[in-house]
């Protein structure tokens, strides 16, 4: 699985041949990405790879910032709250920007899908820094896949385009729900689950497809070519108590894109409800300065100030107005004041959100989303 999925990212990102890469990063090798990805890469092509020993979380993300300080990468990797921890260095420190883009090739996310903004203002500091645009890629895959299966090798002004399929893999797209489920077959994907016979029966269709569990549309259906879109886990999804289908991923997406800079995430309610309601990660500094609130105000005091719950209120009514129906309708929205957790696995360590753990264990703010007569801190725009 590692040789042949190595074999095909060689083929993909063809400029590795010619340039072998220089890697600062962090990612943890049990994980696919750093381990079977990552360091399969410097082995493959013969790099050079330096450990980074700080992470994208709040106090680490300076050791990250001090190694891009001193070794200027070929290719880069991070998560896409990597990046997002990165911003506020590259947009102040002149130097550390001239560094970092210095002789970069290439920008790669993995591990969640990027908030637009983001990938669009990385992608300006490197136009406004170096005179060109760095490809900002990235590709799709699990464990189970090695883990390249789809990669984009070409710019986009999509951040959801994880483009098409590597050599050497057959991709099957299967409709369901309005959406295309992906199941993928070929040298590199798994051929079952260690000693577990009946999770393997039920990972693979009739014709010997992996079931990846994640969804995908065309960007242009009419060419092909052009790549997919992810449109999030099949397992996120949701009916309304009226049976019609939620698709998280693209309503997250859009959601976090329209709220910017003052979101830094949202998790998506609404199973088996009347209504689509949302659980907000402010991004405190963002709303303190859109609010003209101290930077002494806590996140509690920033959450409950009139002119950041007016300015969220009034997005939440213009996008209301985008809505084609009670699919992508959010109704009701909650700031969230106490951190998400990743001890109580709200949290991976690549800094995604797991929507079902947050949901469960702040089932009360769920609650206070749905209540009759909602409580004055939660934000609504009608009266279901």
């Amino acid at each position: 699985m590692w040789c042949s999925n190595q074999a095909m990212v060689r083929e993909a990102l063809a400029f590795l041949k010619h340039k072998p890469p220089v890697i600062v990063d962090w990612s943890p090798w049990h994980h696919t990405a750093g381990g079977n990805h990552n360091v399969g890469l410097v082995l493959v092509n013969g790099g050079t790879f330096y450990l980074d020993e700080g992470k994208p979380l709040p106090g680490a993300i300076a050791e990250t910032v001090r190694n891009l300080r001193d070794v200027a990468p070929t290719w880069y990797f991070n998560v896409p709250k990597g990046f997002e921890a990165l911003l506020p260095y590259l947009r102040s420190d002149d130097a550390l920007r001239r560094k970092f883009f210095s002789r970069l090739k290439v920008l790669w996310f993995a591990g969640a899908g990027i908030a637009q903004h983001v990938f669009d203002e990385v992608q300006r500091l490197a136009v406004e820094t170096c005179g060109e645009r760095i490809l900002f890629l990235t590709g799709f895959g699990s464990t189970e896949t090695a883990p390249e299966a789809l990669v984009r090798t070409w710019h986009s002004d999509n951040a959801a385009n994880v483009g098409l399929p590597v050599v050497g893999l057959e991709l099957k797209l299967v409709p369901a729900d309005g959406i295309l489920e992906a199941r993928l077959r070929g040298p590199s994907i798994t051929p079952g689950y260690w000693r577990r016979p009946e999770l393997t029966a039920e990972a693979f269709d009739e014709e010997g497809f992996y079931r990846l569990g994640d969804a995908f549309r065309f960007e242009d259906a009419s060419e092909i070519s052009k790549g997919l879109l992810f449109v999030g886990r099949t397992a996120e999804n949701f009916k309304l108590a009226t049976g019609t289908w939620v698709h998280v991923g693209p309503l997250r997406a859009q959601f976090i894109h329209y709220f910017a800079p003052l979101v830094r995430d949202v998790v998506i309610a609404g199973a088996d409800r009347n209504f689509i309601g949302a659980l907000i990660v402010p991004d405190v500094e963002a709303c303190r300065a859109a609010a003209g609130i101290p930077t002494s105000a806590d996140i509690g005091e920033v959450a409950g100030h009139p002119a950041v719950r007016d300015a969220l209120r009034r997005r939440l009514e213009s996008l209301s107005h985008l809505s084609t129906g009670s699919s992508n309708l959010v109704s009701r929205m909650l700031l969230l004041t106490a951190p998400l957790s990743m001890d109580a696995g709200e949290l991976t360590d690549k800094g995604s959100i797991n929507q079902r753990a947050v949901l469960r264990n702040r089932a009360e703010a769920v609650e206070q989303l749905y209540a009759g007569t909602p409580a004055d801190h939660v934000i609504c725009i009608d009266q279901p």
